[in-house]
Formats: C-alpha cells, structure tokens, sequence
C-alpha cells in the first residue's frame, strides 16, 4: 500500500513509516515531502512525529548516489494542546551523510503551523489528509503475483467499479519542507539530483537506528508485499549499495511473473532491466522543471501522479491499471503551500 506500514518496524510504530515522498516545483524552490503516520495503522497506534526519532532528506547532487546536502528534523513530546516544536537542521558535505553530526539549526516552528527559517526554508508539519489512491483488491493481487510467480489475477475485479479504499478515508502526518534552488544548486551544478528520506530512531547506546528508508515509490508493496524480512532489509543501508544487495531478488520476482505473462524472450533480462531501473532507490529530478512519476520519465513525483499504475506496469511488462485516478482523493492537494490538504481541527 504504497509504502504504508510497509515492514515489521514500521508496523510496531507508524511514526517512523515513511508512507511516501514526494519532490516536485513549489512556489518558491523545490518542494521534498513526506507522509508518515498513516491513520490505517488503527486507533490505538501512536500519532504524531517520534520525538525520539528523526526525519532526513537526503540530496545526492553529483550523482555518486553519496548525499551532499541533508536536512534533518526533529520534534518535540506532544503538548496539551496536540501540536509539537520542530527544528530543521542543514548537513553539508561529510556532515550530510554522518548520523553523529550536527549542523546548524535554520528553522524553528511547531506543527499545525507554517514556518520560515534561513535562506528562505519553509516548512509544513501536522495532519493531512493522504493523496495517495489506489484499489486495496488490486495491490493483495499484485503483492500475490510477485509471491508466486504468476499473472496478477484479477478475476472478478472490475476496473470501472474500483475504489480507492482503503486510503480515501486515511490520514497521515506530512511534513513538507520547500527549499529555494539556490541552495540546491550549490550541490547540483547542473540542476539534477537525487533524493531520498529516512526515519531513524534513537538508540540506547547514543547512536541511530534506521527504520524507514524511500526513495522509488511502490517497492516494498510489489517486491515484499509477503516477505518481511525483504521488507526490512530494503530500508537499511544505502542506495549506492541497493542493486548490488538486492538486484538478484528483485530481478528473478520479475522474470517470473512475465515470463507467467509471455511477454518477452528473456525473462530474466527483463527482470534485471526491472533491478537496475529502481536502483539505486533514490528519486531523480531537475530543479525548475515539472515533477513526473511517468511511463517514460521519472523526474521527481507530485502530489497527484498514478505511481502505481508506472510501476505495476513496469514490474509486470504488461499496461496496467487500478482504474483511479487523482479525482479518487476526496480531499485533493493544492497548488499553494503547504501543498497538502491539512486535517481540520474541528
């Protein structure tokens, strides 16, 4: 379910779930978002942002897939009035991708809140309504068709009768952080980077854990929908290290479900072109220009791009689709900051 409660630890404490990420133009620079805490966990799982865990965007600049830049946020405990502080934290060079370092705070706010920091850094934390969409029969289908090695079956399902449960009713916690080019530039010469986010969590010997790493959307969900172990060992380590550990698994669940659809003459050349697509899982995009999450080009993803239907498409090697589109959110993002469709308080 895109990347929602997509691994053991993310289960056992959905504010370290990194649901999905997003990069795409904002209003004023380049917009790097995330949404944890779907509401899907249930009723007696915690909300709200881990005080003792930690959020990161990571920014690859060079193309060494080593991040250059990161900004790091932190929260405090939930107060009496439901809101907690936030700080944002700028990484550069070694420090960027050191999880002892420091660096120095150019933001402060609380959530609920719009806040701007140094440099012209803004940032958006609080609830908001998920616009992610897709059919809960077609991902059970697709997670099965990888398990088994089969054609996705869909018997009985009917497109023009899909519905975008359950994530129409979720709820998540966003935390949208817009950055102005310039400082992103300063890594990226040539406009293009690569971005990825983690949620980490603190340890008892001083040191980070990490829990949820994303960058490629829909991994988990097709790859590991029913491999927990997978699941997990897919958000530690790093994505210069992602097609060497993980390519061999990815590429033989791909080759065997086209080859269940017949599709090519090589199936396992199929699968390794699947591998080499989606490693290293870190998302491509070029400052200033349009965010897609396409058929035919990934640059960055926006708030309304069918990521699903690109990669079960991709996955499968046959055309697919969930039968949604973005007009299945019932509270759609915005083309204004924070860009996300905030939770009433009332």
């Amino acid at each position: 379910m895109s990347h929602h409660l997509d691994s053991p630890e993310a289960r056992s404490d959905p504010r370290l779930n990194i649901a999905d990420l997003y990069v795409f133009p904002g209003e004023t620079g380049t917009v790097f978002a995330i949404n944890v805490c779907p509401s899907l966990a249930g009723k007696e799982a915690p909300h709200g942002f881990h005080p003792q865990g930690r959020y990161e965007f990571h920014v690859d600049g060079d193309g060494d897939l080593i991040a250059e830049l990161a900004y790091r946020i932190t929260f405090s405990q939930v107060d009496a009035h439901g809101t907690q502080s936030v700080e944002v934290q700028s990484l550069t060079g070694a420090q960027a991708g050191d999880s002892a370092a420091d660096g120095p705070v150019i933001l402060t706010g609380r959530t609920a809140s719009a806040a701007s920091g140094e440099g012209g850094v803004r940032l958006w934390a609080g609830p908001a309504h998920d616009p992610f969409y897709l059919d809960g029969t077609v991902l059970g289908a697709v997670g099965n068709a990888f398990a088994q090695g089969t054609k996705v079956d869909l018997s009985g399902w009917n497109p023009a009768q899909a519905k975008n449960e359950p994530f129409s009713a979720d709820e998540v916690y966003s935390l949208v952080l817009e950055v102005p080019d310039e400082q992103l530039l300063a890594v990226a010469a040539d406009g293009r980077i690569r971005v990825w986010a983690l949620a980490s969590l603190a340890t008892d010997a001083g040191g980070w854990h990490p829990v949820n790493r994303v960058g490629v959307p829909m991994i988990q969900p097709i790859f590991a929908q029913h491999d927990d172990d997978l699941a997990g060992q897919l958000n530690s380590g790093a994505p210069a290290d992602d097609l060497e550990r993980f390519g061999e698994r990815i590429a033989e669940s791909a080759a065997a479900v086209v080859a269940a659809y017949g599709t090519v003459q090589d199936p396992k050349a199929y699968g390794w072109s699947v591998a080499e697509r989606i490693f290293p899982n870190a998302l491509p995009y070029t400052l200033g220009t349009s965010a897609v999450f396409g058929f035919t080009d990934w640059n960055g993803r926006s708030l309304t791009d069918n990521a699903c239907d690109v990669m079960f498409s991709l996955a499968t090697n046959t055309a697919f689709t969930s039968g949604l589109t973005k007009d299945s959110v019932p509270h759609p993002p915005t083309d204004t900051f924070p860009y996300v469709s905030p939770v009433s308080a009332s």
